[in-house]
């Protein structure tokens, strides 16, 4: 529907100089990764399931428990083995990662143990409700900045005024959270960074005025026809998500629940789409098993997959990991956390859209 709407408007805009802007045998393009069915899924599923997720735990409490355990098994803990189909599932990807594997699991466990005997539990939960927003933010950045690519060059604004309006809303949003000083953050004992009430009221009124003057701009593309669909859409799930997240939710945890339904959600089907265009010619012999499963047919299988190594794992840690509280600390804590931390780290090295193999893989131009 939206592809005939691209093609009717096509013929109904015309750009200032009198030219048209748009033909019905040269329709502008929509910007998909792969197609309406998934990056609606993708964009207005995600948004929605995250945004009730939120709507039902401040409605209802009671409600918080079991719809964290379901993001937590289905979603949370699933993205983060998800990112192990780019490490290690084929023979290559294994020796390329080997160090992201095995060295570095290691070096982040021990720095997560060092700061939780030599300081305190506190800064670990610290520590993860400032990353974990740097986190987000920046997977947010990157999958925009793919949809800007897939645009076909019709996102047009200044760099400056994007960047200022993608970023300002969560630096409103993590600062607000600063300045409302929750001493919990997801059971755990948080202290944050001391912000005074005007520097948030600063950075709100650029972030609005920001995003008024982009959506302006942007309602003006659409007007003359060279309105890019799929990179508005997106960026709209973007402020929708942030704006309810960090602001709109008092609770800091329940807000935190909305973001965290949405990346991971994201995360598991933009890592789906990347292995399922890496094996698009079909089973490869150099990774049979990975290639096998990456086929579009085979998406159930996929997932079923991914969530069978994740129950295996996890169901793991939580079995045997109170047998190691003779290390007089919480372990469960430092090795959930490590496993985020060394998580985070993973995905800003291997998912850097600039890269020309991820470009290729993606379909993207290169610019």
């Amino acid at each position: 529907m939206l592809t005939s709407l691209a093609y009717t408007l096509g013929g109904a805009f015309t750009s200032d100089d009198g030219m048209t802007s748009i033909s019905i045998d040269e329709p502008r393009p929509i910007g998909w990764l792969r197609g309406a069915g998934f990056d609606l899924g993708f964009i207005a599923g995600t948004t929605a399931v995250a945004v009730l997720s939120g709507a039902l735990v401040v409605m209802d409490a009671r409600l918080f428990l079991p719809i964290l355990m379901l993001d937590l098994w289905l979603l949370g803990y699933h993205h983060v083995i998800s990112t192990y189909t780019r490490l290690c599932f084929d023979r290559e990807s294994t020796t390329q990662h080997k160090f992201l594997l095995l060295w570095l699991p290691v070096l982040v466990f021990g720095a997560t143990l060092a700061l939780a005997m030599g300081i305190g539990l506190w800064v670990l939960g610290s520590v993860y409700l400032y990353w974990q927003w740097f986190h987000y933010t920046r997977q947010s950045w990157g999958v925009g900045q793919v949809y800007r690519r897939k645009s076909g060059g019709l996102v047009r604004e200044d760099e400056r005024l994007t960047k200022a309006m993608f970023y300002l809303l969560p630096l409103w949003g993590i600062l607000y959270r600063s300045w409302q000083a929750p001493e919990m953050f997801l059971g755990l004992e948080v202290r944050v960074i001391p912000v005074p009430g005007w520097a948030v009221d600063i950075v709100a009124a650029a972030a609005i005025a920001t995003l008024a003057l982009w959506v302006f701009l942007r309602a003006k593309a659409f007007l003359r026809g060279e309105g890019p669909v799929a990179h508005t859409l997106y960026m709209a799930s973007h402020i929708t998500v942030f704006a309810i997240g960090y602001i709109a939710i008092e609770d800091v945890t329940y807000g935190w629940l909305v973001i965290n339904v949405w990346h991971n959600a994201q995360y598991v089907l933009f890592v789906w789409l990347f292995n399922t265009n890496r094996y698009s010619t079909g089973v490869d012999k150099k990774a049979p098993f990975l290639s096998w499963i990456s086929q579009a047919k085979n998406w159930w299988r996929y997932f079923a997959v991914c969530l069978a190594i994740t129950t295996a794992v996890y169901g793991g840690v939580s079995i045997f990991g109170p047998y190691f509280l003779a290390l007089g600390l919480p372990s469960l804590i430092v090795i959930y956390l490590t496993l985020n931390f060394h998580h985070y780290i993973v995905d800003s090295l291997i998912w850097k859209v600039r890269k020309a193999p991820l470009q290729k893989t993606l379909g993207l131009s290169a610019d």
